[in-house]
C-alpha cells in the first residue's frame, strides 16, 4: 500500500435491535449445553434449593418415577433462555418484563446436552419508553434425542437501533493500534 493504510472492517458480536427482530422466524441457538453434575450442584446450592431430587443421589435414587437426580428446573430455564443470549439479545437487551407458560414437559438428566430455538411471536414499539420495544420470545428446549425438555414465553424490553450506530462500540474498549488482527497485507500485524 502507498503511504495509506487500509480501514479494515470489524464486526462485534451483539444480539438483534428491536427492528432486527421478525414475527414468525425460528432462531435455532448453537452450539447446545451439556449439564454436568457439576453445573447441577453448584446452581442448586448456589439457589439455596435443597431438594434432595437434584442434591441425593441415595434418597432420589428410592423414588419413583425417575430414581435418579434430576436436572434442577431452574437451571434448564436459565440455560434454555442463556443459550439465546448470544443470537438474540446481547448488549441490545433493556429488561426482562415476564415469563409465562414456562413448562417442563420432559426431565433433564444430568449428562444430557440442550438445544435451544427461539420464535418471535410478537414485537411493538414502546409507547412509554422511547428508543426501546417490546419483543416477545418462545423459547423451546430439545435434549439431544429430539424431546422438548423446556419451553417458556419471555417478554422483553429491546433497545432500537441508535441513529447515529449500528454497532456496540461505544460500550466495547478501543484496542487502539494494537489489534489482535489487522487487514490483510497490513505488515504491522506481522508477528515478529
Amino acid at each position: 500500500m502507498t503511504g495509506q493504510q487500509r480501514q479494515q472492517k470489524r464486526v462485534v458480536q451483539r444480539g438483534l435491535w428491536f427492528e432486527e427482530f421478525e414475527i414468525g422466524v425460528v432462531y435455532e441457538h448453537r452450539p447446545g449445553r451439556t449439564l454436568t453434575e457439576a453445573d447441577n450442584v453448584l446452581f442448586t446450592t448456589l439457589t439455596m434449593n435443597t431438594q434432595p431430587l437434584h442434591l441425593d443421589a441415595y434418597a432420589s435414587g428410592q423414588q419413583p418415577p425417575f430414581h435418579e437426580r434430576l436436572v434442577n428446573s431452574m437451571l434448564t430455564l436459565s440455560t434454555l433462555v442463556g443459550l439465546s443470549v448470544a443470537q438474540l439479545t446481547q448488549g441490545t437487551i433493556v429488561a426482562n418484563l415476564g415469563f409465562t407458560d414456562v413448562s417442563f414437559p420432559a426431565p433433564v438428566r444430568i449428562g444430557d446436552t440442550i438445544y435451544a430455538e427461539t420464535l418471535v411471536l410478537d414485537k411493538r414499539v414502546s409507547a412509554s419508553r422511547p428508543g426501546e420495544g417490546v419483543v416477545t420470545l418462545e423459547h423451546s428446549a430439545r435434549n439431544q434425542n429430539g424431546v422438548v425438555v423446556a419451553k417458556a414465553t419471555r417478554t422483553t424490553l429491546v433497545r432500537l437501533q441508535p441513529a447515529a450506530a449500528s454497532t456496540m462500540d461505544s460500550f466495547i474498549p478501543d484496542v487502539g493500534e494494537n489489534p489482535i488482527h489487522r487487514a490483510p497485507g497490513d505488515q504491522a500485524a506481522r508477528d515478529e
